[in-house]
């Protein structure tokens, strides 16, 4: 009878994979040789026992360090961190790049004009209004909205100046004057298609 040794404390043995180099294929007898990396190593990061082994080739551990290093801006702007992108973080974006169609009164110079690129490093803060801007440019709380879209379309002098341009924009668009009347077969309906849009 063997006997059992009682073991005090934790025990941990791993499981690595056989290392022999020459093992038979079964009947077709030919020797099978793996390479010494590919057994220690797994190239998808698979953990053996709950634990990493790390590859013996510099360059690979080199480009795991990389990878593990945060995505910051540097030193100069204090470690910025590139935030993860939200449908409404990719909204408001939007919005501050059409910013020069919602106020007609303010001029912004001409930034990127591809509406699908954001900047890879941002951050989104709240504005606070001292004390002294109680009764002057401060949002009352029902004028404060969860995203910036919100604000836009809740805000009246905007509705007006949205409602007015597009008045005048169906108004340019009408065919004038006695044109209207005269409409004669298909080729005169898509003349007149073609000038509303």
């Amino acid at each position: 009878m063997p006997e059992d040794k009682k073991i005090i404390g934790l025990s941990w043995e791993p499981k690595l994979p056989s290392l022999l180099f020459g093992t038979n294929s079964g009947s077709s007898g030919k020797t099978q040789t793996v390479s010494e990396t590919s057994l220690v190593y797994k190239s998808n990061a698979e953990l053996i026992d709950g634990l990493f082994v790390p590859p013996n080739d510099p360059k690979k551990v080199n480009k795991l360090l990389k990878k593990q290093v945060k995505d910051t801006t540097g030193k100069n702007w204090f470690d910025m961190p590139a935030p993860t992108l939200t449908p409404e973080l990719k909204k408001d974006l939007k919005l501050l790049k059409l910013r020069n169609v919602i106020d007609p009164k303010r001029h912004y110079k001409k930034g990127d004009s591809k509406l699908n690129t954001f900047p890879k490093y941002f951050q989104v803060g709240t504005v606070i209004e001292p004390v002294s801007e109680y009764f002057t440019s401060r949002l009352t709380k029902k004028e404060r909205k969860p995203t910036l879209a919100d604000e836009l379309l809740s805000d009246k002098s905007l509705k007006d100046y949205r409602k007015r341009k597009v008045q005048e924009i169906e108004a340019k668009n009408q065919p004038g004057g006695v044109d209207k009347w005269k409409i004669k077969g298909k080729a005169s309906w898509k003349r007149a298609k073609q000038r509303r849009h």
